[in-house]
């Protein structure tokens, strides 16, 4: 059987995904195999592994830092919100319904058979197990019937590991004050601490972590200093959004709507020196803009009228009459066409009228798309034309269907049931798509970016040569990220914990 560690925060956003993904490729590193584990994960950001299941991003990219391929065994259960008191419920890969709040938390225990048959299969499998809890193992509101902290770590006797966030203030109230609300056997199964996002002179931190220790008799592992890795974070929390808008040689600004999702589709061209992607919420934030894109959703009719109340929907279509490209992905995609038809009431029933900027239609269906998909624009016209014939690999996710009126599509793709269809719109300047990734191939990318500087009038050389390998930049991260967590940490303890000592 795999040995197991697990790590547990003292709040959400302290750092665990990264510290997992940094335990897993260091393991990985000392020739272990090794898999990623968190029961239940509450995100907006998925993805479709190859046998067309959904799963949450945060687990997909500890998969990459371990070297291995994505799957739903490693996120049993996925929970995307519909808002602000519910959320769509994702067993094994697939939708079982939406929740309430109250109601998953009744009904949650039901699913303990599901994790420990996914995690039993992955101890088959592996050399090591890395689970990853969630928020804080005191929330002490809901803790009965814990399925991803506490109660996880009982079920498949996991020693822990616990990690504060010192760069927000409070690390020792955080460790000390989560250890004294645990049970004396939850006290017990935490074997050490991490401090982590360190800004400054370690040394100086020394009396402190001498108290925490006498005070918990605990050892600390080691303090993490703060990274500038390029590797995607929970989706809730990340800090891409309050990134503000810098000079550059071109700016895509993204509509940061209330229900985004998989905006991991900009990653690969935010890591190009000279571009800019940020967030907008404000219609004066489009000013100078190259290129809007609208993103994926989870909640299609709700984010489009708050872009409408918003003024953002004028100030787009405004621009977009000027000449400035728009391209929708996915639920922005549906937004853009002449009309979204609700009749089942996936999200909220009967008919909205669209922005109008495509000529499609998208009824909702009760069945959810889900594939893997690989392809190639067509011979498209307007200011993307050096896009056609370019390839592309990403992923549908997806609840509705949508119709074209002149069948001008934007690309054709092969589902991974190697279905071949015709996917997407254009009208003149205004793109549509429903393929996630779209932009991650290099030389997509660099297309794009070359379009975008002849629009602007402006060379396009100096831009191209900064773009980059995507699969290799990503794989270098990790190893950046498992050598600062390697340095950081006393691994020679780690190494005992792993196997059974105190």
């Amino acid at each position: 059987m795999s040995k197991v560690i697990m790590i547990q925060g003292t709040m959400s956003n302290v750092g665990k995904s990264l510290i997992v993904a940094g335990l897993c490729r260091i393991l990985k590193q000392d020739g272990y195999s090794v898999a990623p584990f968190k029961s239940q994960n509450m995100a907006l950001n998925s993805f479709i592994t190859k046998e067309g299941l959904e799963m949450g991003r945060a687990q997909v990219m500890q998969c990459e830092a371990a070297g291995i391929e994505p799957s739903v065994l490693m996120n049993p259960i996925l929970l995307k919100p519909t808002n602000e008191i519910g959320s769509q419920v994702i067993l094994n890969g697939k939708v079982i319904g939406n929740y309430s709040a109250k109601e998953y938390f009744e009904k949650k225990k039901n699913f303990l058979p599901e994790i420990k048959k996914a995690y039993q299969t992955l101890q088959k499998q592996y050399d090591v197990i890395v689970i990853e809890g969630a928020g804080s193992p005191a929330e002490i509101n809901l803790k009965e019937n814990d399925i991803v902290n506490m109660g996880i770590a009982e079920l498949f006797n996991a020693p822990v590991l616990l990690v504060g966030d010192i760069d927000r203030g409070g690390v020792f109230a955080q460790l000390i004050g989560t250890i004294m609300l645990l049970e004396q056997k939850e006290q017990y199964r935490i074997k050490g601490f991490i401090i982590n996002k360190f800004r400054g002179d370690v040394t100086l931190l020394q009396s402190g972590i001498d108290f925490l220790e006498q005070k918990c008799c605990k050892k600390v592992l080691g303090v993490v200093p703060y990274m500038t890795v390029d590797i995607e974070e929970e989706d809730s929390l990340t800090e891409r959004f309050e990134q503000k808008k810098q000079k550059a040689i071109i700016n895509i600004a993204v509509i940061h709507l209330p229900h985004i999702s998989n905006f991991t589709d900009f990653n690969r061209l935010e890591a190009i020196q000279g571009v800019c992607v940020y967030y907008v919420k404000k219609a004066e934030q489009l000013e100078n803009a190259d290129m809007i894109v609208l993103p994926g959703t989870k909640n299609t009719i709700e984010d489009l009228l708050y872009i409408r109340q918003q003024g953002l929907e004028s100030a787009i279509k405004k621009l977009a009459a000027k000449g400035v490209i728009v391209f929708g992905i996915c639920g922005g995609y549906q937004m853009m066409g002449e009309i979204i038809i609700d009749k089942y009431g996936v999200e909220k029933k009967g008919n909205i009228k669209a922005m109008g900027l495509l000529p499609v239609s998208t009824v909702f269906q009760n069945k959810k798309t889900m594939t893997r998909v690989e392809g190639k624009f067509l011979n498209i016209s307007g200011d993307l034309k050096v896009l056609s014939g370019k390839y592309f690999c990403g992923y549908e996710i997806h609840m509705g269907q949508t119709q074209i009126k002149d069948e001008n599509y934007i690309c054709e793709i092969i589902q991974n049931n190697n279905t071949i269809q015709k996917d997407g719109a254009v009208n003149q300047n205004c793109y549509g798509t429903y393929v996630h990734g779209i932009f991650d191939e290099e030389e997509t990318a660099k297309a794009l970016l070359k379009a975008l500087c002849d629009k602007k009038g402006i060379e396009s050389k100096e831009l191209l040569q900064n773009t980059v390998n995507w699969k290799q930049y990503k794989q270098k991260q990790y190893d950046i990220l498992a050598e600062t967590i390697r340095n950081s940490l006393d691994m020679e303890v780690l190494y005992n914990i792993l196997n059974g000592g105190e």
